[in-house]
């Protein structure tokens, strides 16, 4: 079973087990080699001056939540038969995480959305021992940023790198407050970048690292060796909830733009092309004759969205956003949804193995848009196909029953859909329809018709 993936603010009480490791000569060239190019002291490669700069920036965040009690609590013959009052006093938890200042002069302060979530009160306390109240000024759960603001002077703030810039094998340095230790720092690389699908949060485009990462890190900053924050520390990935190397950030790429909304409008403001979209694989694209190994195919474009205003079709093949590739499904969600609402984006499609340049203005995502979900799966059980009866005007198979649940209700197939082509290459009766299947190999797309909406499903 893997290892789960955890999000890391400590809780008041922790019972942690300080381990001593005692380390030999051998070690010595080793840690040389790790930081190479670093300042060097009485001869030695040291991290220190970095370390000096970057650690008064970094604050301790301390959460007071309000806990619901036990609702056994709220039954009057409960309480007499105990003889519990009829006011029970509140009930509180303690949290605490980490933060970073990067606006010394208006006292704004960064953290995870899930270090200050239902806060009643937070308490940000400064590397000099200052605490402070903090007000906060905005937070987003489905990138996992919340900013906030403290009142106080001789602030020291760290600058904001472009995580763009990063490759893996990058030294990285994380800073925070593990297990509510106090300052603590630990080193690594860039292990990977782009991780997404660990369902942490809505918008996954995380810098992986193995740099020591532990409960009470959250919201701390990974840094680089210039001292400019390159990402937010925000979960790891080991059993238990501890360290075993692979720990995940959140990319500045993200920070700042999601900085920038919750300063100008207290809340992200994500814009939406409406539509739903699935990863372009080297094996699709040559059965659909397009040669990129990289990109978004457009599965399903809602009527009247957006994508549909501007002529996106499914089966169309995203390849790039304002000029920049897009590498997959989720890049392209990341980056759509990290735009504003009314925002103009261009994007590149590949239709009927040609290329053209679509421009779309952003709209609001409604506060309660039922989009379903369309999942690959490796087959089609549970399905029924039936050739069109006779005059009937459907150019293609009729899908005359799905069985709730399957592996086909799941790939997206309902009653009365319409299967026009596989592969693009219509299919017109059953026996067709499975020769194509036969030879499609692993992947196929389903170009399907549903009343007056066009889908365009992935079965493996």
């Amino acid at each position: 079973m893997p290892a789960p993936v955890s999000r890391f603010s400590s809780r008041l009480l922790v019972s942690a087990a300080v381990v001593a490791v005692l380390g030999s000569a051998a070690l010595v060239p080793a840690v040389q080699a790790q930081i190479a190019g670093a300042p060097v002291r009485d001869g030695v490669p040291t991290l220190a001056p970095l370390i000096e700069k970057a650690v008064p920036a970094v604050v301790n965040v301390s959460v007071k939540q309000d806990v619901a009690a036990n609702p056994l609590f709220n039954d009057p013959t409960f309480r007499r038969f105990f003889e519990m009052p009829d006011r029970l006093p509140k009930q509180e938890r303690m949290s605490a995480g980490s933060g970073i200042i990067v606006d010394a002069k208006k006292g704004y302060v960064l953290t995870n959305h899930h270090v200050v979530d239902d806060a009643s009160e937070i308490t940000v306390t400064l590397k000099d021992n200052r605490q402070f109240t903090a007000k906060k000024i905005g937070s987003d759960e489905a990138t996992d940023v919340a900013l906030l603001q403290i009142d106080a002077k001789d602030l020291t703030d760290l600058p904001i790198g472009d995580s763009n810039k990063l490759q893996v094998g990058d030294f990285v340095v994380a800073i925070g407050n593990p297990f509510r230790l106090g300052h603590t720092v630990t080193s690594g690389i860039v292990s990977a970048l782009g991780r997404s699908g660990l369902n942490i949060e809505g918008y996954e485009d995380f810098i992986q690292t193995d740099a020591a990462i532990n409960p009470g890190n959250s919201g701390g900053p990974l840094i680089n060796l210039k001292g400019e924050m390159v990402g937010m520390n925000t979960a790891i990935f080991g059993p238990n909830g501890g360290n075993v190397g692979i720990g995940f950030a959140v990319p500045t790429s993200i920070v700042s733009n999601v900085m920038d909304q919750l300063i100008e409008n207290g809340e992200v403001r994500r814009g939406r092309i409406g539509i739903v979209i699935a990863d372009l694989t080297p094996e699709l694209g040559k059965s659909l004759g397009v040669t990129q190994n990289e990109g978004a195919i457009i599965q399903r474009v809602e009527k009247g969205s957006p994508g549909d205003k501007a002529g996106l079709k499914a089966g169309d093949v995203a390849i790039s956003l304002n000029g920049k590739s897009v590498k997959s499904s989720a890049d392209l969600r990341n980056r759509v949804g990290l735009s504003q609402v009314g925002s103009g984006v261009d994007l590149t499609i590949i239709r009927d193995g040609a290329k053209r340049d679509v421009k779309i203005t952003l709209e609001k995502i409604p506060e309660k848009q039922e989009v379903a979900a369309i999942e690959e799966r490796e087959a089609l059980e549970g399905a029924m196909f039936a050739d069109p009866e006779a005059g009937d005007k459907s150019k293609g198979v009729v899908v005359k029953q799905v069985q709730r649940g399957s592996a086909a209700y799941q790939a997206g197939l309902r009653e009365r859909d319409v299967v026009a082509a596989v592969n693009r290459k219509p299919v017109k009766t059953v026996d067709e329809f499975e020769k194509a299947l036969k030879d499609g190999g692993r992947q196929v797309a389903l170009s399907v018709k549903r009343g007056d909406e066009d889908l365009f499903l992935i079965i493996q």
